[in-house]
């Protein structure tokens, strides 16, 4: 069993969240997660600007932020994996997908799942990781035909 919600706290209105969706239960199927819970948050510059302050100390914009939950596994006692949360700045989404090219729904599709890899213990600190979490990531958004 896994459970997720998309929660819109933006003031827009975003078309795109139900394909957003079956990416996401791709992306899950694919990394084959079974059993767990997670969360991810649209919300506008101002918020993921505050929460980047508050909690990677970085006082500037971002389009995606993880919390990641299992980073503290010890502290959670359940055969439920409590993933974390996902924010993205839906703002920063609209403006990356106008500077990049593509459609909004790619945009949101991308941070989504780059935020979902993050929650499943991936991360690009290194060259070599970058290329897996990127590789991963293509492989998702191409299976669900949303190219560039």
């Amino acid at each position: 069993m896994v459970e997720y919600d998309i929660i819109n706290l933006s003031d827009k209105e975003i078309k795109e969240l139900d394909k957003v969706r079956d990416v996401i239960d791709y992306a899950l199927k694919s990394e084959n997660v079974t059993n767990a819970i997670f969360n991810i948050a649209l919300v506008d510059n101002e918020k993921i600007k505050e929460l980047n302050k508050e909690y990677r100390h970085i006082d500037k914009y971002t389009d995606v932020i993880s919390f990641a939950l299992e980073d503290h596994k010890d502290n959670i006692k359940s055969d439920l994996r409590v993933l974390g949360d996902i924010y993205i700045s839906i703002d920063k989404a609209i403006e990356q997908s106008i500077e990049y090219g593509h459609s909004l729904l790619r945009e949101l599709s991308f941070l989504s799942v780059h935020g979902l890899l993050h929650l499943l213990g991936y991360d690009h600190q290194t060259e070599s990781e970058e290329e897996i979490m990127k590789g991963k990531t293509e492989v998702i958004l191409n299976a669900m035909e949303i190219i560039r």
